[in-house]
């Protein structure tokens, strides 16, 4: 009876040690199963209740302060109070995360489709295109150009000339010259704006030549445009432009007592300048530059104070500028956004900008490329925009400027359908 007793319970631990841990793990894994089920089911909730958010803001042109109002979102605790809150107050940062989506925006757009704004409208407030349009204010139908080097300028003055022949207007370019002179003295400074004020409207003319008040001249203020591009890339596209070997063909041709280069100069690549410090590639601030080397240089003006590179006050002088004179600055990295804005901001000389870029866009796409341009590390360019700090803060201002133009032109659309 015993030894039957002890095989009774010596089987009973076997199954135990047998069947037990099994059978734990099998409720263990149970459990994490419900348990992911059930987040996953919560998730897909929220994910339907954050897109009817944005739909609603979207359709409905909801702002920050009604989402809040109905719970729809909750203020953040650094978030100003619903009394407090001024919608400008966001046009003043630099987070330009709603700006990504570039080129999925920009063939929306093209393609016509309605596309929803209402996480911008929660980032910037709602946006009224007459506030951002300088055009409005501009007494006589006459377009200054003063484009800045290697931001696809070349492609704009063509795509202008084929315009002019759509819209009708008069179109005028400055000729090429031996030594380029964008910084002038008083008496040249008066010569241009006397020259821009005598076209017969409407007339565009396009110069590489630093921004100058007519005003001060005794003339109404033009429309102004132009261009903008990472200043990095576009010293480095400078560097390369003025070694491309066609650019001395043509400059020899136009002006034939031109000496060559030394060829050690012309075989320096960009990183080896950068290395080993020379002169052209060291951009110290404050230093006077012969190569249009200062992005801001052309939008600060004529005066003294704009000549330094990198400075602080050559910086906010642009941004003064940009904002009180230049009806459009587009952003080559946003051709689209940049084309969809002039279209909208300055129809009576880009009306169809966007369709006769992409009608003629294997024309458009050589002009003055440079395929002697080799790549550049990410290390070099790394160094040298520890110097770009206000160059680079003067390209985020203008490209957040674009984008605020263009939002405004997609919600006044949502609107009036």
């Amino acid at each position: 009876m015993a030894s039957s007793y002890r095989a009774i319970v010596t089987s009973y631990r076997a199954a135990v040690r047998q069947y037990v841990p099994k059978r734990l793990s099998e409720v263990v894994a149970l459990v994490s199963l419900s348990t992911t089920f059930f987040l996953f089911i919560h998730t897909r909730s929220l994910n339907i209740k954050l897109a009817e958010v944005q739909e609603s803001s979207g359709s409905s042109g909801a702002n920050y302060d009604d989402l809040v109002q109905t719970n729809l979102i909750q203020r953040g605790p650094a978030a100003p109070s619903a009394h407090s809150f001024n919608p400008a107050d966001r046009f003043q940062s630099r987070d330009l995360a709603t700006a990504g989506d570039t080129a999925s925006s920009s063939s929306r757009e093209h393609s016509g489709s309605k596309q929803n704004t209402g996480l911008d409208i929660y980032q910037y407030g709602r946006l009224d295109p007459r506030a951002l349009n300088n055009t409005m204010h501009a007494r006589k139908e006459v377009l200054f150009f003063n484009r800045v080097p290697k931001v696809g300028s070349q492609t704009t003055m063509e795509l202008m000339k084929s315009l002019s022949m759509r819209n009708n207007f008069h179109y005028h370019k400055d000729r090429t010259q031996k030594v380029e002179t964008i910084k002038l003295s008083y008496s040249e400074e008066k010569r241009l704006t006397n020259l821009v004020d005598s076209f017969n409207p409407p007339s565009v003319y396009v110069k590489h030549v630093c921004f100058s008040n007519f005003t001060r001249f005794g003339h109404p203020m033009p429309i102004y445009v132009n261009m903008v591009r990472d200043p990095v890339e576009r010293v480095i596209s400078w560097y390369y432009y003025v070694r491309a070997p066609w650019y001395f063909v043509e400059r020899k041709r136009a002006f034939p007592d031109l000496p060559l280069p030394n060829p050690n100069w012309l075989r320096k690549d960009f990183e080896t300048c950068v290395r080993r410090g020379d002169k052209e590639c060291r951009y110290i601030e404050g230093t006077e530059r012969d190569d249009f080397g200062q992005l801001t240089e052309f939008y600060c003006g004529q005066g003294e104070e704009c000549t330094g590179f990198n400075t602080e006050i050559a910086m906010r002088k642009a941004k003064e500028n940009v904002e009180r004179h230049y009806a459009v600055v587009g952003v080559l990295e946003d051709l689209n956004k940049t084309l969809t804005v002039l279209e909208h901001y300055v129809p009576r000389f880009f009306k169809g900008a966007l369709e006769t870029y992409w009608k003629e866009v294997h024309i458009f796409s050589k002009i003055n490329r440079n395929i002697y341009k080799p790549k550049v590390e990410e290390a070099t360019k790394v160094v040298v925009r520890q110097n770009f700090t206000r160059e680079l803060e003067f390209f985020d201002f203008c490209k957040q400027r674009l984008h605020k133009q263009y939002l405004a032109v997609l919600q006044a659309k949502e609107n009036n359908p």
